[in-house]
């Protein structure tokens, strides 16, 4: 599936693999040695993360459950746990970089199609 900015147009990723239950949202991008240009992780439904066991930085897009954007995390590192968003209803986790060349900011609208 594809991750578009409804507000801006722009694709943010054009390769999302969607984690929805326990196990797939318990394991996500562990064990990955990187994330390619274009992918994505979908996590529904997720308030907060952490990058415990990854080695590589991240960027990150947490969601409400009207897909509107309520947190941006650019270049997240290894071992580091994000804030808690009470508001969240899932998360896109995006190759570190990608929030630089594909904006995405509190309030826009990102579908999933």
């Amino acid at each position: 599936m594809r991750a578009v900015n409804l507000t801006t147009g722009q694709e943010i990723a054009g390769n999302v693999t969607a984690a929805r239950s326990l196990m797939a949202r318990m394991k996500g991008l562990l064990g990955k040695k990187k994330m390619a240009e274009g992918d994505g992780m979908l996590i529904e439904p997720c308030k907060g993360i952490h990058t415990f066991g990854m080695q590589f930085r991240i960027d990150v897009v947490f969601f409400d459950r009207r897909k509107r954007i309520v947190a941006v995390r650019r270049k997240l590192p290894p071992n580091r746990i994000t804030p808690f968003y009470y508001r969240a209803a899932g998360v896109l986790e995006l190759p570190s970089g990608t929030l630089d060349k594909i904006p995405a900011k509190i309030g826009d609208e990102v579908a999933f199609v």
